[in-house]
């Protein structure tokens, strides 16, 4: 996975590694891990934060070493270029640009995006993404719809 990052981005990674470990002995905490992933523009959570050091803590010692922190920088760089997917389709079908999806639009995005659902299945992903109840789909309910699916 970390191969799909350019020699820029690990030098960069390896920037933001080397300044938080602090003894030098290679790895960083997982508080620590934190704050180089923002120093990076990422924001997890915390838990986001445990679930990451699960992955790749394979000796269970609570701490990430630099071949673990690349890989799990590949998965979030690869989570965000999805969202990039997503935003770039939202703007394809918000033909007006009002910064909204009507229930008709909203089947015909998901259709181009190759999904094959009933009338009901749209309608129920409308009901569900549509959490102000005004019969459109703004962008963040339309990222958090597709995020979940």
């Amino acid at each position: 996975m970390a191969e799909r990052l350019s020699e820029e981005q690990i030098a960069e990674f390896k920037e933001a590694f080397s300044l938080f470990d602090r003894d030098g002995d290679g790895c960083i905490t997982t508080k620590e891990l934190g704050t180089v992933m923002r120093s990076l523009g990422q924001n997890p959570t915390e838990a986001e934060l445990q679930n990451m050091v699960g992955e790749v803590d394979a000796d269970g010692d609570g701490t990430v070493d630099f071949p673990e922190f690349l890989s799990l920088m590949a998965r979030m760089m690869r989570d965000t270029d999805s969202e990039e997917e997503i935003r770039e389709a939202f703007r394809v079908f918000d033909k007006d640009g009002n910064g909204y999806i009507s229930a008709a639009e909203l089947r015909h995005v998901m259709t181009n995006l190759g999904e094959k659902l009933t009338d009901e299945e749209v309608d129920e992903m409308i009901k569900e993404a549509d959490c102000n109840n005004d019969g459109q789909v703004n962008y963040e309910e339309f990222v958090r719809m597709m995020m979940e699916k």
